[in-house]
């Protein structure tokens, strides 16, 4: 009798498909798409003619350096390096989706500082829109502060 062996086939993969057609156009809406790319890979130029990254980046700089004018009265760090910032999306037509917390949903200023943050990033210079989303999960500790911050408060 003779012994056959069969070998498991090899898996066939499928050609890749060019970049561009794997980029996913922009949302429309403020809700991240689970399968949008990231604003660094679309295609599009940005409207002073340098390229989506740069542009992109260079606004995400600008924000950062206005929310780091905001301050809660009772901490002298600023919120950005407090950690309260969780997280910051660009979108390529220029929609910046915030989420952020407060050290205690007992703030004082629970009330008035998230409009505060949303009308510092509305004045920043290339920004369209922008959707601010409170949130307290999960819940802020001192660890989510820069070094700079820990040092400045004495946690270090």
């Amino acid at each position: 009798m003779e012994q056959t062996t069969e070998t498991a086939p090899h898996p066939v993969r499928e050609p890749a498909a060019p970049e561009a057609a794997k980029r996913a156009a922009p949302e429309m809406d403020m809700q991240p798409a689970a399968s949008a790319q990231p604003v660094a890979e679309m295609d599009a130029p940005a409207d002073d003619g340098r390229s989506p990254e740069i542009g992109i980046a260079q606004l995400e700089g600008r924000i950062i350096e206005a929310l780091s004018t905001v301050y809660d009265p009772e901490i002298p760090v600023n919120i950005y390096e407090l950690g309260l910032i969780y997280d910051l999306h660009i979108t390529a037509d220029r929609r910046v989706r915030v989420e952020m917390t407060l050290t205690s949903p007992a703030c004082p200023v629970a009330g008035s500082l998230p409009g505060e943050v949303e009308a510092k990033i509305r004045d920043v210079e290339g920004v369209a829109d922008v959707a601010l989303e409170l949130v307290w999960d999960p819940p802020w500790t001192p660890d989510r502060m820069t070094e700079a911050a820990k040092l400045e408060l004495g946690f270090m």
